[in-house]
């Protein structure tokens, strides 16, 4: 039995990987609307504002600009189709950059206002994914100047790339899994309901599945090609 390869040239494909793409946008603002709803609602009830800004920074940090930085470097990203292959970069290094800003203020600012740190699921998690944000900023800088870096890397500069990816990737999947595990808790519940949240911990989790096949896909081509 013939298969045909998939011609990724042709008009249909394009069109359905560019409607592919608008559907991740859609979802995206699905994803970051929903805990960003939770959080206005307590201001709106005169409650402590330090989880208001913490839910504030960090679900657009991480789950909007974070998954935009991944999306941006996608053939058929609808904002960065018209970018060649150097501007794709930098508006990848600035969203992450904004993405690690917005994770790092807004983690550590909870974290002053909490007497108990990392004692759930949700917070330890989340402390993965910071430490990880944090790591990938600094392999970012040697994957976007690998020949300033060269000498300064012990891994070849192919390498030090595919870490970059796979630590961004890393801190993104486990954000997504933080996010989870906050919306299992009882506040969350009461406020949208059991069966509300746990659809809200599926749809996380297939947003974050989604989001991270081009990452993946990008470093399985990377690592073929450094091993020829």
């Amino acid at each position: 039995m013939l298969h045909k390869s998939i011609d990724m040239e042709s008009k249909s494909f394009k069109v359905s990987m560019f409607s592919w793409n608008v559907f991740l946008h859609v979802f995206t603002g699905v994803i970051v609307a929903i805990p960003i709803a939770y959080a206005l609602s307590f201001v709106r009830n005169n409650q402590i504002y330090a989880i208001y800004l913490h839910i504030l920074l960090l679900v657009p940090g991480f789950q909007l600009l974070m998954g935009q930085s991944f999306l941006g470097l996608c053939p058929y990203n609808s904002w960065s189709t018209e970018l060649n292959t150097v501007e794709k970069r930098r508006a990848h290094w600035i969203i992450a950059m904004l993405s690690s800003i917005l994770v790092i203020i807004g983690s550590f600012y909870m974290m002053y206002f909490k007497n108990i740190n990392f004692n759930t699921m949700h917070g330890i998690t989340g402390l993965v994914a910071l430490v990880f944000t944090t790591v990938t900023i600094f392999s970012g800088v040697a994957a976007l100047y690998p020949s300033q870096f060269k000498s300064k890397l012990f891994l070849p500069i192919a390498f030090s790339k595919i870490s970059h990816i796979l630590l961004g990737l890393t801190a993104f999947v486990m954000s997504g899994v933080s996010l989870c595990y906050s919306y299992d808790k009882n506040a969350f519940k009461n406020w949208i309901g059991a069966d509300a949240a746990l659809a809200c911990i599926i749809l996380t989790a297939i947003f974050t599945i989604l989001l991270s096949i081009n990452p993946m896909f990008t470093t399985y081509r990377r690592f073929k090609t450094a091993l020829k």
